[in-house]
């Protein structure tokens, strides 16, 4: 019989899991034996490398298209050269996205195992629909600067897609275009002025959070809600935290050049409110066994009390002292989740 193949991490818990069962005498010596003969480590983690390439290649493939869309002059040599309108270019655009959906979900149906190159097909008819949106919009365009519309269609076109299509992907695209709908249509609607409402940008992204999050809960139980739950919870959770995270430094204020004129410690409520944040949402994740509520909320706890601690003491503190006590903070921290970590292992193996 050939022997099963797989990494270190994946051998390391087997042999743990046989040597427990072997000591509770719940395997015999023989079978313990067999059982660690029948697999053997790969030498190298081909699966690890397929998905760091095909994640790069996707990136680079992203940077050349936005480029692309965005570089006027890039656009402007096109058109000489080829003298396509942007009509024909967000046609064939749809038309690349379009089989590029298709071969993509073929692809998931005849070779399930192939997990990175069936994504990189999808996202790659994903860059596709934004290249033909964003050309539908310049061959409509009236010079109103109204693009954020451009955003919302995207929402919509995505949302369909990663509904029909059952993607997860798309629907991350989705939700991207949704908080960049809102961030430029609020712009927008204040002429790009620095308030929308009183709230500069890192403060309507809170209440944007916070939205999506409250839709996330009451959304929970719709059985066609539930194949995109988790992601939307996700993503609806960084836009709060890192709109809390930036509004813990800058608080609400509109513009750089005011706040390089006054004294970070005048916004340390900003930062309290945010750490309050964290650490409710640690409480509750605790108290409802949420593991990304409470993962989120020690992440940036954690991040929130150290980028305080930078903000205060990096110009006051000699900077021997002011290492030696973040030091010392992290092996403290790093004593008390070994701790946690030993616990619950010794609770799972009762």
């Amino acid at each position: 019989m050939p022997k099963l193949n797989i990494d270190r991490v994946e051998s390391e818990f087997l042999n743990k899991t046989i040597t427990h069962w072997q000591e509770e005498g719940m395997l015999s010596d023989d079978t313990a034996e067999k059982l660690r003969g029948s697999y053997e480590v790969k030498g190298f983690d081909w699966m690890r490398l397929a998905k760091y390439s095909f994640w790069i290649a996707l990136i680079c493939g992203g940077a050349s298209f936005a480029f692309l869309i965005v570089n006027d002059a890039v656009v402007r040599w096109l058109k000489h050269l080829y003298y396509t309108p942007d009509i024909v270019i967000s046609i064939i655009s749809a038309v690349a996205a379009v089989f590029l959906f298709y071969w993509g979900r073929r692809r998931e149906r005849f070779y399930p195992e192939k997990i990175f190159s069936n994504e990189a097909v999808i996202f790659t008819g994903i860059l596709f629909t934004a290249c033909c949106i964003a050309y539908l919009g310049k061959a409509l365009d009236r010079n109103s600067g109204h693009y954020s519309l451009l955003f919302l269609l995207s929402v919509f076109v995505y949302g369909f897609l990663g509904w029909r299509m059952q993607s997860k992907l798309i629907w991350l695209f989705s939700l991207i275009s949704l908080g960049s709908w809102f961030g430029t249509e609020t712009g927008y609607q204040t002429h790009w002025t620095d308030y929308f409402l009183g709230m500069n940008y890192p403060l309507r992204f809170v209440l944007f959070g916070l939205v999506l999050i409250v839709a996330c809960a009451l959304l929970k139980n719709r059985k066609w809600f539930a194949y995109f739950w988790e992601h939307t919870y996700v993503v609806g959770l960084l836009y709060l935290f890192m709109s809390l995270w930036l509004l813990s430094i800058f608080g609400n204020l509109g513009s750089l050049d005011v706040w390089y004129q006054i004294k970070q410690i005048t916004l340390f409520y900003w930062g309290i409110i945010s750490i309050c944040a964290a650490g409710a949402f640690l409480l509750y994740g605790l108290k409802n066994n949420d593991d990304i509520s409470r993962e989120f909320g020690i992440t940036f706890l954690i991040i929130f009390i150290y980028t305080k601690y930078f903000e205060y003491f990096w110009d006051n503190t000699n900077k021997t002292v002011f290492f030696a006590i973040l030091a010392a903070s992290f092996w403290l921290i790093g004593r008390k989740a070994e701790k946690i970590w030993n616990l619950k292992s010794k609770n799972s193996s009762v």
